[in-house]
């Protein structure tokens, strides 16, 4: 078996779980599937406590699976328990469609990288830019920030816990007086440190706007850091 990290994709997906419980008792509850492979998933908000070792099923639609519990997170009874499992081996897995699915949504997203013509033509300056950072769908991760650097073409976010690579992102900003919203997608995950963001929906015109409004931020800036004298 290779030693290299499996792909992990961050989604949000209704699944159904049952077994027994660590109490002795059976439940059957639907959870919430996050971090999802082929091979394993966290699920979060369990109410029943179970154990490592423990063996569940899980449930995606028509399709069931045996698991077993590898992690076990119980905050207490004012939260919900979040588990880590792994499929037994010989299980298929549940949620391959959704994986399939969430693929193929990030692979639509990516867009050619920019020539060189367009970095000199966008270049990215050091100015705290506000934006809006959600899910595409408009749930879920919501951030209410600013770039560390930003261009027409994307932006890089200072923050401990960035999203990870590939994920689709629903960006708001304003241009002047207007509300502009634009898909985007995380190119860039820094672990601790930020991630880097590009804008995918932007038409030319628009991104003109934004650019020329970035390097007017770049000029105020670089002007109020000037010491008394300095030409």
């Amino acid at each position: 078996m290779s030693d290299k990290p499996e792909p992990r994709l961050d989604v949000k997906l209704p699944v159904r779980v049952f077994g027994m419980g660590a109490n002795g008792r059976p439940f059957l509850q639907s959870v919430q599937a996050r971090n999802i492979s082929h091979h394993g998933a966290k699920l979060f908000g369990l109410e029943t406590p179970l154990k490592p070792g423990d063996i569940i099923g899980v449930q995606v639609g028509e399709k069931k699976a045996r698991c077993k519990v590898i992690w076990v997170v119980d905050p207490g009874q004012a939260q919900k328990i979040s588990v880590g499992v792994n499929l037994i081996e010989g299980q298929p897995c549940p949620w391959e469609k959704a994986m399939e699915q969430t693929e193929q949504e990030a692979q639509s997203a990516v867009r050619i990288a920019p020539s060189d013509e367009d970095k000199r033509k966008f270049p990215r300056h050091r100015v705290p830019f506000p934006i809006e950072i959600r899910d595409e769908d408009g749930v879920g991760s919501h951030m209410n920030t600013k770039s560390a650097d930003i261009s027409a073409r994307g932006c890089y976010v200072e923050t401990m816990l960035p999203l990870p690579v590939g994920k689709v992102l629903s960006i708001t900003f304003w241009l002047d007086s207007e509300r502009v919203r634009t898909a985007a997608v995380v190119r860039s995950c820094d672990g601790g440190v930020g991630m880097g963001i590009e804008f995918t929906g932007l038409d030319d015109k628009t991104r003109e706007r934004l650019q020329q409004q970035i390097e007017t931020m770049g000029g105020e800036s670089e002007t109020s850091q000037k010491t008394p004298g300095e030409g």
